[in-house]
């Protein structure tokens, strides 16, 4: 579902990725690993079109996303990608439902189709009585929660994490780790992980240790 090829990407003169090639099939959970400095976000970035390599090809569902407009690929993203980073970036001044439906209403769902795919997450994340409750007033864990399902609710091809249990106590990272191994099973739903934590590559279907700016 995802095939990168011959991705290379520097900064100033250092390179941070040499020559990097991989596919993801749909349905899988791949985890990135490798020290601080590997490349792991890099990569990610560049897979999930944040960032555009110095040279090569990146194919999600067989679309050359790297050869589209600035417009036409943000667009893509809103629909086709889904996003979660260590720290979850919901706004303040929105409930749980409301920061859930954003990017549904800026790719132009109507406010009840937004809203009914919303409360259909947070029952799959067993959060319904925390709909209406701000970022402040949640745990960590639900905030965390809250932040997939943002990252969910337009049904994207793919989603990628950055860290997603890098600032959540064990207890609320072995949680969220499961819950990938749900959404992946329930939603038929693809996720590309970067991590340090050995519970959540424990989960993954496939681990890719880069190392040097190269998968080893």
């Amino acid at each position: 579902m995802i095939e990168a090829t011959n991705i290379i990407k520097s900064y100033d003169k250092l390179q941070v990725l040499k020559n990097i090639s991989l596919q993801v099939a749909n349905e899988e959970i791949v985890c990135l690993v490798g020290a601080s400095g590997a490349g792991k976000s890099t990569l990610l970035h560049i897979l999930g079109t944040l960032d555009k390599p110095d040279s090569g090809k990146v194919l999600i569902d067989g679309k050359d996303v790297l050869a589209m407009s600035d417009k036409a690929l943000s667009q893509y993203r809103n629909q086709h990608i889904g996003f979660v980073f260590q720290f979850h970036h919901l706004l303040p001044e929105f409930t749980a439902i409301e920061n859930i439906c954003l990017p549904a209403l800026i790719g132009g769902k109507s406010k009840k189709e937004a809203v009914k795919d919303a409360e259909h997450l947070l029952d799959i994340f067993n959060l319904k009585d925390r709909a209406t409750h701000k970022p402040s007033e949640l745990s960590g864990g639900e905030q965390q929660r809250i932040a997939i399902a943002r990252a969910l609710i337009n049904n994207p091809s793919v989603v990628f994490a950055d860290e997603p249990s890098g600032n959540l106590d064990s207890q609320n990272a072995a949680e969220l780790h499961q819950l990938f191994v749900k959404l992946r099973d329930i939603l038929h739903q693809t996720f590309v992980i970067v991590t340090h934590n050995p519970s959540l590559v424990d989960v993954a279907d496939r681990v890719l240790q880069i190392k040097d700016g190269v998968i080893i």
